[in-house]
């Protein structure tokens, strides 16, 4: 069970993400989480960077694609000020949405990245459909009640893999 919860790799932000490596691996579609992953939690718009990131992506030949589990005219409204498709209600760790999101870019889980802030719902839902899965830090402290619940758990279990 802990290695679904292991990330192929850990970023502080998806800005940090390594463009050029991903695609030496192989990678040409990205998946990306909405809330504190690209904007931060109920944000309605997109900060300053995230439009020349994702045009970088684009312009680097990746397919990108927005897989949140909320739902509603925030998400899409900000996928289209994004231009990126978008799976919405996604209930990951369920794989159901992130295949739509595969399907939607045309690419297999072997040469697809998932991008979350998330152990217990990104991380685990692209590791149980063999993506390649990069932790990034939550943007804001800001977020679901639920989620901070969460947050619990995931920070023992990152501890335990630090001590390792």
């Amino acid at each position: 069970m802990l290695r679904w919860l292991r990330p192929t790799a850990q970023v502080a932000t998806v800005y940090d993400i390594d463009l050029l490596a991903l695609r030496e691996r192989g990678i040409r579609g990205v998946i990306l989480d909405l809330d504190n992953t690209i904007v931060p939690w109920g944000a309605r718009q997109p900060g300053p960077e995230l439009p020349g990131w994702i045009a970088a992506a684009k312009d680097a030949g990746f397919r990108l694609c927005i897989v949140s589990n909320n739902m509603g005219s925030r998400v899409t409204g900000l996928a289209t000020m994004l231009g990126l498709p978008v799976v919405t209600g996604a209930l990951k760790p369920r794989r159901k949405a992130l295949r739509r999101a595969l399907s939607q870019m045309g690419t297999t889980p072997d040469a697809t990245a998932l991008v979350g802030d998330q152990l217990l719902t990104d991380i685990l839902g692209g590791n149980r459909l063999g993506l390649h899965t990069i932790l990034v830090r939550p943007q804001s402290r800001r977020e679901f009640p639920l989620t901070r619940l969460t947050r619990v758990v995931e920070r023992a279990l990152l501890r335990g893999r630090r001590h390792r």
